[in-house]
């Protein structure tokens, strides 16, 4: 008897006939996509050994696995979060809020969405109501052309420490118009008086000061205030006007 084996047949890649033994006649058909099927014939006998195997469920079975398996990772990375925010309740939430808004050092007046955006400064007594430039010593006229600027280096409303230095001329540029000049000048700086009330709109919050006392002189001499509002009293001489207030709320 001679032995075929099957790893030879397979390697064929298509039908051969081998003798495996007198009188038995063994015809091996190889279809890769198919499967295998055996036909054997002997003494004018014929029967047919069907070995097919299907590949096609075992992707599908596959497919189903790696979906279990993608489902479970993803539970695992969004269920927790999940379950976190429905047990927030909503007083944990203002807990959280409140807490972040006193990090700095400060409790913070309320977010209101319907204030400008922009950084704005209102004293109501002389008229001033202008936005709130930003720059640094190096560029500091850029800002003044403009109107207000905040001294760089110096506080914010947010931020508890150091006082909050704005500063403007008082006399301006000659390309100002007489409505921007009443508004975001200083001109009128020397008419503030201890009481009036001065508010600030920073990051869409309102904080509001009390003017304690007004000054002049070349230098600030209370660094204790909140905010310090400045302009100078003439166009060259060195004497100041300065402000002092402290926040109310």
């Amino acid at each position: 008897m001679t032995e075929t084996s099957f790893y030879d047949l397979y390697n064929a890649g298509w039908s051969e006939d081998t003798n495996l033994n007198s009188g038995l006649k063994n015809s091996f058909k190889i279809n890769l996509l198919e499967g295998i099927a055996l036909e054997e014939e002997s003494s004018g006998v014929a029967y047919e050994a069907d070995t097919t195997v299907q590949k096609k469920p075992f992707f599908i079975k596959l497919a189903r696995i790696l979906a279990i398996i993608g489902t479970f990772i993803l539970a695992i990375y969004f269920i927790p979060g999940i379950i976190a925010n429905l047990k927030l309740s909503g007083s944990e939430a203002d807990r959280l809020a409140k807490a972040a808004e006193s990090a700095n050092g400060r409790t913070l007046p309320g977010f209101d969405p319907t204030l400008s955006k922009i950084n704005r400064l209102s004293v109501p007594s002389i008229g001033v109501d202008t936005d709130i430039e930003e720059s640094t010593y190096e560029n500091y006229e850029t800002a003044l052309k403009k109107g207000v600027w905040r001294v760089s280096d110096f506080g914010e409303p947010d931020v508890d420490g150091a006082p909050i230095i704005l500063a403007a001329h008082r006399f301006g540029y000659l390309a100002w118009t007489n409505s921007f000049r009443h508004k975001s000048s200083f001109y009128n700086l020397p008419k503030v008086q201890v009481g009036d009330v001065v508010t600030v709109i920073w990051e869409q919050r309102q904080y509001t000061y009390g003017v304690y006392k007004t000054e002049k002189g070349e230098a600030i001499t209370d660094y204790s205030a909140d905010l310090i509002l400045y302009t100078c009293e003439t166009l060259s001489g060195p004497e100041r006007i300065f402000v002092y207030a402290k926040l109310v709320s």
